[in-house]
């Protein structure tokens, strides 16, 4: 066992669960008052769901086995027949290799919660999230880095989670966002809850997914540098970007727009991390927050859809956008182990061609699996909660809680205020002394 590479991995693996909280942060942030407990419920619960469904299924349907390339089989259920001790390439130990795995199942479901926060009901998302997991995540595991899985051996690029994770939690957010319906209209203007969480989760997220990208190379070299470098220049290069589309477009600045522009940086370089050099992480920061700008700013508000956090604009789109690019500028020079080159470094159109039909892939694999899933599911139990408890508030609707028992505190004394001018004769002669203070005595005491 190589003791860096394994310390390397387990720190990684720590990294990553800490960014489930802090998405949980970015999404409170965001929303309003009234589902803030809702929402960050909704993320954080997986923590536990992802834990106890990888133990007793997910590492065997992803790793173990193979059936027609797509998914593994049931043979190490409960983990059983594992041996943990044993090494992987990277002379880690597999219960290191199966912990950092565990911990990209539980942050993979919680992103496209975003997309639905406000009108679903919780049993029903609790209920897709398991269901997501085993039929579309751990089958999306295996054909893209199990070695045995199809899209693995056709030889597409996924260093991180492009086509794993953000493709297929994007995608999954824009289903269940279409099947569920926009939110009533009162409720889509309402004010951000706390913008220092949405900066508190987005600086969270991106020092955890050092851990994302950085640890998916498994060992301590060079490959784990360049991911790490790659993955900052990328994130600063798509924060900048959209703080000046902002300016552009509206004429200010705003943090929600720099904390979405750094989450989109992080996501599109999640594919190529480890495969690209410093300007191409610069080109895919660049072009992936420029589309994901597009359409959020653009084609979103024509499509209907009403994707309440914009967890399709920013993971799916710079996420398929990630992905294709990584096929432009893959490079033997930052990764001897790739094959081949991407286009912009003389390796033909092969490389691209493949990153395509993955990334095709993957979107009608989850699109079709979702809508299949939420078919199914709604035949024995409602999706979305009804108008009264929209209005409510899921907090107050599915949880009996409250974020801040504070809130409303301003606008309960704001009532009292017309009172006050009601009977303002009443008000005068006690508050008269306030207003005119008394005349100060000139007699001194003491001497």
């Amino acid at each position: 066992m190589n003791l860096a590479n394994t310390a390397f991995v387990l720190i990684a693996s720590i990294l990553v669960l800490f960014m489930t909280p802090g998405l949980a942060f970015f999404y409170g942030g965001l929303v309003s008052e009234k589902n803030v407990v809702n929402t960050m419920l909704s993320v954080f619960i997986m923590t536990g769901v992802a834990i106890l469904l990888w133990i007793f299924l997910g590492y065997s349907l992803a790793f173990s086995g193979n059936i027609a390339g797509i998914v593994g089989n049931l043979h190490h259920v409960f983990m059983a027949g594992v041996n943990l001790a044993s090494l992987t390439a990277t002379h880690i130990p597999v219960g290191a290799y199966s912990l950092f795995q565990m911990m990209f199942a539980i942050i993979t479901p919680a992103l496209f919660v975003g997309a639905v926060v406000g009108r679903i009901h919780f049993k029903f998302l609790l209920i897709f999230l398991i269901a997501w997991s085993i039929f579309i995540y751990y089958p999306m595991v295996h054909l893209v880095w199990s070695p045995l899985g199809w899209l693995a051996k056709l030889g597409v690029l996924d260093f991180a989670g492009g086509t794993v994770v953000h493709i297929n939690a994007g995608v999954t957010a824009l289903v269940l966002s279409a099947w569920l319906g926009p939110r009533l209209s009162g409720n889509r203007d309402n004010p951000h809850y706390n913008l220092p969480w949405v900066l508190l989760g987005t600086a969270i997220l991106w020092i955890g997914w050092y851990g994302f990208n950085a640890g998916s190379a498994l060992a301590v070299n060079g490959v784990a540098l360049q991911a790490a470098i790659t993955s900052t220049v990328a994130t600063a290069m798509a924060m900048v970007t959209w703080m000046f589309l902002d300016i552009w477009t509206t004429g200010k600045p705003t943090l929600v727009g720099v904390c979405t522009g750094t989450l989109c940086g992080l996501v599109a370089i999640t594919p190529a991390a480890g495969y690209v050099t410093i300007m191409g992480s610069v080109a895919i920061g660049l072009i992936a927050t420029m589309t994901s700008y597009a359409f959020i700013r653009l084609l979103k508000p024509r499509l209907g859809v009403d994707d309440a956090l914009d967890a399709f604009g920013c993971h799916g789109v710079s996420g398929i956008v990630g992905s294709i690019l990584t096929g432009v500028f893959a490079t033997k020079a930052v990764n001897p182990t790739i094959v081949e080159n991407g286009l912009a470094y003389g390796g033909g159109w092969h490389l691209l061609g493949v990153q395509i039909l993955a990334t095709a892939f993957t979107i009608a694999f989850v699109a079709v699996m979702g809508c299949l899933l939420v078919v199914i599911l709604r035949r024995f139990m409602p999706m979305r909660v009804t108008a009264g408890e929209e209005e409510l508030g899921l907090d107050q609707g599915e949880h009996g809680e409250q974020a801040d028992y504070a809130v409303g505190l301003s606008e309960r004394l704001s009532e009292f205020q017309p009172d006050q001018a009601r009977y303002a004769s009443e008000f005068r002669g006690q508050l008269q002394h306030l207003e005119h203070p008394l005349p100060q005595s000139n007699h001194s005491g003491g001497n």
